[in-house]
Protein backbone atom coordinates (compact mmCIF):
# COMPACT_ATOMS: atom_id res chain seq x y z
CA UNK A 1 0.00 0.00 0.00
CA UNK A 2 2.73 2.41 0.98
CA UNK A 3 4.68 1.75 -2.18
CA UNK A 4 1.64 2.33 -4.38
CA UNK A 5 0.82 5.59 -2.61
CA UNK A 6 4.36 6.94 -2.92
CA UNK A 7 4.51 5.88 -6.58
CA UNK A 8 1.27 7.75 -7.29
CA UNK A 9 2.57 10.93 -5.63
CA UNK A 10 5.89 10.80 -7.53
CA UNK A 11 4.15 10.09 -10.83
CA UNK A 12 1.79 13.05 -10.28
CA UNK A 13 4.64 15.38 -9.33
CA UNK A 14 6.61 14.44 -12.49
CA UNK A 15 3.53 14.97 -14.66
CA UNK A 16 2.88 18.40 -13.16
CA UNK A 17 6.53 19.42 -13.55
CA UNK A 18 6.54 18.35 -17.21
CA UNK A 19 3.28 20.14 -17.92
CA UNK A 20 4.46 23.36 -16.26
CA UNK A 21 7.80 23.20 -18.13
CA UNK A 22 9.85 22.88 -14.95
CA UNK A 23 11.86 19.85 -16.15
CA UNK A 24 14.76 20.08 -18.59
CA UNK A 25 13.96 18.36 -21.90
CA UNK A 26 10.19 18.43 -21.38
CA UNK A 27 7.84 18.34 -24.36
CA UNK A 28 7.00 22.01 -23.99
CA UNK A 29 10.62 23.04 -24.70
CA UNK A 30 11.15 20.63 -27.58
CA UNK A 31 8.20 21.24 -29.87
CA UNK A 32 5.87 23.88 -28.53
CA UNK A 33 6.41 27.31 -27.09
CA UNK A 34 5.87 27.68 -23.35
CA UNK A 35 2.39 28.71 -22.24
CA UNK A 36 3.60 32.09 -20.95
CA UNK A 37 5.14 32.94 -24.34
CA UNK A 38 1.88 32.07 -26.08
CA UNK A 39 -0.03 34.37 -23.81
CA UNK A 40 2.41 37.25 -24.28
CA UNK A 41 2.75 37.01 -28.08
CA UNK A 42 -0.23 35.27 -29.59
CA UNK A 43 0.13 34.64 -33.29
CA UNK A 44 -2.46 35.97 -35.69
CA UNK A 45 -3.66 32.44 -36.43
CA UNK A 46 -4.27 31.82 -32.71
CA UNK A 47 -6.36 34.98 -32.28
CA UNK A 48 -10.11 34.55 -32.37
CA UNK A 49 -11.77 36.11 -35.37
CA UNK A 50 -14.33 38.79 -34.58
CA UNK A 51 -17.17 40.13 -36.63
CA UNK A 52 -17.22 43.69 -37.86
CA UNK A 53 -17.33 46.08 -34.95
CA UNK A 54 -20.66 47.72 -34.33
CA UNK A 55 -20.83 51.11 -32.66
CA UNK A 56 -21.91 50.97 -29.03
CA UNK A 57 -23.88 53.85 -27.58
CA UNK A 58 -22.20 55.50 -24.62
CA UNK A 59 -23.88 54.84 -21.28
CA UNK A 60 -25.21 57.95 -19.59
CA UNK A 61 -24.44 57.54 -15.89
CA UNK A 62 -27.18 59.95 -14.82
CA UNK A 63 -29.90 58.73 -17.24
CA UNK A 64 -32.57 56.25 -16.27
CA UNK A 65 -36.22 55.25 -16.15
CA UNK A 66 -38.64 55.76 -13.25
CA UNK A 67 -39.50 52.31 -11.85
CA UNK A 68 -41.98 53.33 -9.14
CA UNK A 69 -43.35 56.26 -7.13
CA UNK A 70 -44.46 55.66 -3.53
CA UNK A 71 -46.14 58.10 -1.16
CA UNK A 72 -44.58 57.89 2.31
CA UNK A 73 -46.09 59.25 5.52
CA UNK A 74 -43.43 60.59 7.88
CA UNK A 75 -44.41 61.01 11.53
CA UNK A 76 -43.69 64.40 13.01
CA UNK A 77 -41.55 65.11 16.05
CA UNK A 78 -43.22 65.26 19.45
CA UNK A 79 -42.56 68.44 21.42
CA UNK A 80 -44.05 67.24 24.72
CA UNK A 81 -47.31 69.15 24.45
CA UNK A 82 -49.15 65.97 23.51
CA UNK A 83 -47.65 64.07 26.46
CA UNK A 84 -48.65 66.73 29.00
CA UNK A 85 -52.11 67.28 27.52
CA UNK A 86 -52.77 63.54 27.29
CA UNK A 87 -51.61 62.96 30.87
CA UNK A 88 -53.94 65.68 32.20
CA UNK A 89 -56.96 64.40 30.27
CA UNK A 90 -56.19 60.75 31.16
CA UNK A 91 -55.73 61.65 34.85
CA UNK A 92 -59.03 63.53 34.99
CA UNK A 93 -60.87 60.65 33.34
CA UNK A 94 -59.17 58.07 35.58
CA UNK A 95 -60.13 60.10 38.67
CA UNK A 96 -63.80 59.61 37.77
CA UNK A 97 -63.49 55.83 38.25
CA UNK A 98 -63.62 53.93 41.55
CA UNK A 99 -63.26 54.97 45.20
CA UNK A 100 -60.39 55.15 47.66
CA UNK A 101 -57.18 53.41 46.55
CA UNK A 102 -58.89 52.22 43.33
CA UNK A 103 -59.52 55.84 42.43
CA UNK A 104 -55.81 56.69 42.93
CA UNK A 105 -54.70 53.70 40.82
CA UNK A 106 -57.19 54.57 38.07
CA UNK A 107 -55.93 58.18 38.07
CA UNK A 108 -52.28 57.05 37.65
CA UNK A 109 -53.16 54.52 34.93
CA UNK A 110 -55.29 57.15 33.15
CA UNK A 111 -52.45 59.69 33.31
CA UNK A 112 -49.86 57.22 31.91
CA UNK A 113 -52.21 55.98 29.17
CA UNK A 114 -53.19 59.53 28.30
CA UNK A 115 -49.53 60.58 28.05
CA UNK A 116 -48.74 57.74 25.60
CA UNK A 117 -51.88 58.43 23.56
CA UNK A 118 -51.24 62.19 23.55
CA UNK A 119 -47.69 61.67 22.29
CA UNK A 120 -48.88 59.50 19.37
CA UNK A 121 -51.68 61.92 18.52
CA UNK A 122 -49.21 64.81 18.39
CA UNK A 123 -46.91 62.83 16.05
CA UNK A 124 -49.85 62.02 13.75
CA UNK A 125 -51.01 65.63 13.66
CA UNK A 126 -47.49 66.84 12.76
CA UNK A 127 -46.90 64.10 10.17
CA UNK A 128 -45.97 65.01 6.60
CA UNK A 129 -45.96 63.22 3.24
CA UNK A 130 -42.96 62.65 1.03
CA UNK A 131 -42.56 60.76 -2.23
CA UNK A 132 -39.92 58.10 -2.93
CA UNK A 133 -39.10 57.72 -6.62
CA UNK A 134 -37.09 54.64 -7.62
CA UNK A 135 -34.97 55.20 -10.74
CA UNK A 136 -33.24 52.37 -12.67
CA UNK A 137 -30.15 53.74 -14.45
CA UNK A 138 -28.76 52.63 -17.81
CA UNK A 139 -25.83 50.88 -16.11
CA UNK A 140 -28.28 48.62 -14.25
CA UNK A 141 -28.04 50.27 -10.84
CA UNK A 142 -31.00 51.87 -9.10
CA UNK A 143 -31.44 54.72 -6.66
CA UNK A 144 -34.26 56.19 -4.60
CA UNK A 145 -34.85 59.94 -4.87
CA UNK A 146 -37.04 61.54 -2.17
CA UNK A 147 -39.15 64.58 -2.97
CA UNK A 148 -41.08 66.45 -0.25
CA UNK A 149 -44.04 67.43 -2.45
CA UNK A 150 -46.41 65.65 -4.84
CA UNK A 151 -44.69 64.69 -8.04
CA UNK A 152 -45.77 64.35 -11.66
CA UNK A 153 -43.32 61.49 -12.33
CA UNK A 154 -44.84 58.14 -13.26
CA UNK A 155 -43.38 54.68 -13.85
CA UNK A 156 -41.76 54.52 -17.29
CA UNK A 157 -40.77 58.21 -17.49
CA UNK A 158 -37.25 58.77 -18.84
CA UNK A 159 -35.30 60.98 -16.44
CA UNK A 160 -31.86 62.39 -15.78
CA UNK A 161 -30.65 62.90 -12.20
CA UNK A 162 -28.60 66.05 -11.70
CA UNK A 163 -27.41 66.79 -8.15
CA UNK A 164 -30.16 64.58 -6.71
CA UNK A 165 -32.93 66.33 -8.66
CA UNK A 166 -34.96 64.65 -11.41
CA UNK A 167 -35.18 66.26 -14.86
CA UNK A 168 -36.99 65.06 -17.99
CA UNK A 169 -34.78 63.18 -20.45
CA UNK A 170 -36.33 62.78 -23.90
Amino acid sequence: MWVAGIALIVFSAVGIAAFMDWMPGSAAKQGAAPLAAKLENPRAADRPRTAARTPVAAICAECGVVQSVHEMKVKGDASGVGVVGGAVVGGVLGNQVGRGDGKKIATVIGAVGGAVAGNEIEKQVKSTKSYEITVRFEDGSSRVITEPEATAWRAGDKVKVVNGVLHANS
